[in-house]
């Protein structure tokens, strides 16, 4: 009996880790101007916010690496590339992607022609990085000669 109650509590855990994972997706959403405010009723974009809860998922992800179920971690994985493409987009000016941002978690997207306008210099996200930087990366060590 103990192993079925194991098990159900792991299940629960689960499914609450993955609720967690897609209600900071919806908020980053928002203010990406994908969701519109539920206060307003029209998408707008805050990218300051949308980046602190991108970043709030990297965290998750880091600190969780190796101890999530397959489910969870794909989950995790998938909304958080979603998020960062168009966190780039949205940065960039690039327009809004043509796929929903969060499959069956989000319903309706915000219409083509009514998103907020995005400031045209704005920084991009730290956490991507850029393919020159990569391979720049060289580790040495001195010891004063």
């Amino acid at each position: 009996m103990p192993e079925i109650q194991k098990t159900t509590a792991l299940g629960e855990m689960t499914q609450r880790f993955i609720e967690f994972v897609m209600m900071q997706a919806q908020q980053a959403a928002m203010f990406l101007g994908r969701i519109p405010n539920p206060q307003t009723g029209k998408p707008e974009v805050n990218l300051e916010i949308a980046r602190m809860f991108i970043d709030q998922l990297e965290m998750i992800h880091e600190k969780t690496r190796g101890n999530l179920t397959g489910e969870e971690s794909e989950i995790l994985t998938r909304v958080l590339s979603d998020l960062q493409l168009t966190f780039v987009q949205a940065a960039g000016g690039a327009g809004a992607p043509s796929a929903p941002l969060v499959p069956d978690a989000v319903e309706e997207s915000a219409p083509a022609d009514s998103p907020a306008p995005v400031p045209a210099a704005a920084p991009e996200h730290p956490s991507v990085p850029a393919p020159e930087a990569e391979s720049r990366k060289k580790f040495t060590k001195s010891y004063g000669n």
